[in-house]
């Protein structure tokens, strides 16, 4: 049998930006960042979607947008600034997504032109995924304003929503052409979501630095009392090894490992049994804790480090466990979450484990008894702390 073959590598660059002030008319990063960034002589057109919530609590953002752009000339703003619902909602109804592909279209946005995302990550998700395969890839700018999309998500290659019922059902890898992380933003969370991205920094923190994880022990407090220095050097330190990681052999995941992902296969069933009352952040917290004990159970993890994980989780702020992440029987929907992650990976069943903290193992098999067991060990061994 005759055939051709073709291989070929494209290489993708990104910044991640940290200030303060993005808006402000002083501040000229986002547009030296558009001047240097222009492919070609032609107008580069950018489009902003806010997410609604966080216009609420920043009322004067738009005005700030138009005034930054009447003097600042790198890039034609589009006037309109459109508003989207925030949280879940934007990814579960297909509609918002149709209405900024109509939007993009509506206002001739080019490959050469901007489409960029002020919000949560669930809104960073949409609006990447509607720039993706507008035009096959228009120019997406992402501005994060939670700690989760800050130290996490929006730092990131992925895009996606919500389809069949399944969460990031439809979605790609494309990065972002830039990352701006304004702290301003940060000011502005209610105390449940800013405590929501800590999760993600355990997570990253017992994966890949145990370093950074003493850190996170020694520094819960200041965490917890909002200290802006803290949390600004957990959100870049986190940001550092997500991209660290995004460097490596697998960016796209082609294969079925996902380390990034410790603690989410069941954290993505109970937000979707909630229907997403339960927020990403805190899920993530109850996943952390379920894979520690199943790994100490499993004698993989320490006692002693299965406890210092659980205590810095409950020292944070978060509940450690749902009555829906509890095995009850062989129909369980925790059970079923994980042959839903399974096909979500397109191939064998991937799961991180911890052997030692800073030190993760991938597992090809989680054991029914065993998970029941780490959901009563939680319950029962465990006192959760009630939710501020």
């Amino acid at each position: 049998m005759e055939y051709l073959q073709q291989a070929f590598s494209v290489r993708f660059e990104y910044k991640v930006f940290f200030t303060t002030g993005l808006f402000n008319l002083a501040n000229d990063g986002f547009n030296s960042f558009l001047s240097a960034d222009a492919t070609s002589a032609s107008v580069k057109k950018i489009l902003f979607v806010v997410d609604k919530d966080v216009l609420n609590a920043n009322p004067g953002l738009t005005d700030k947008i138009h005034a930054y752009f009447a003097i600042h000339k790198a890039a034609q703003l589009i006037p309109e600034i459109i508003l989207m619902p925030g949280g879940e909602t934007v990814k579960n109804d297909e509609s918002h997504f149709s209405r900024l592909l109509d939007i993009i279209n509506q206002y001739s946005i080019d490959r050469h032109s901007y489409v960029a995302a002020i919000g949560g990550g669930s809104l960073l998700d949409m609006v990447g995924y509607a720039a993706a395969v507008s035009h096959r890839g228009v120019k997406h700018i992402r501005i994060p304003t939670t700690v989760l999309s800050q130290n996490d998500s929006g730092v990131g290659v992925k895009n996606s929503i919500n389809y069949f019922g399944k969460k990031n059902f439809l979605g790609t890898f494309a990065p972002p052409v830039a990352v701006f992380n304004d702290d301003q933003f940060l000011l502005t969370l209610t105390n449940r979501d800013y405590r929501s991205g800590i999760s993600e920094a355990i997570k990253v923190s017992l994966i890949k630095d145990a370093t950074f994880f003493e850190w996170l022990e020694n520094n819960a407090a200041a965490l917890v009392a909002r200290d802006m220095e803290t949390m600004k050097y957990l959100i870049k330190r986190c940001a550092e090894l997500h991209l660290n990681h995004i460097a490596g052999l697998d960016p796209f995941e082609k294969g079925s490992s996902r380390p990034l992902d410790f603690g989410h296969w069941s954290a993505h069933k109970l937000e979707q049994l909630t229907n997403f009352k339960v927020l990403h952040g805190e899920a993530v917290a109850m996943g952390i804790a379920l894979d520690t004990v199943y790994s100490n159970l499993s004698g993989r993890l320490s006692t002693d480090e299965a406890h210092r994980i659980v205590n810095l989780i409950k020292k944070i702020g978060f509940e450690i466990t749902h009555p829906l992440l509890e095995v009850t029987g062989n129909e369980s929907p925790i059970l079923i979450g994980l042959q839903e992650f399974r096909e979500h990976l397109g191939g064998e069943l991937t799961i991180m484990l911890l052997n030692k903290i800073g030190e993760g193992i991938e597992v090809h098999e989680m054991d029914a008894g065993l998970i029941k067991k780490a959901g009563e060990v939680l319950r029962n061994e465990y006192s959760p702390i009630s939710m501020a």
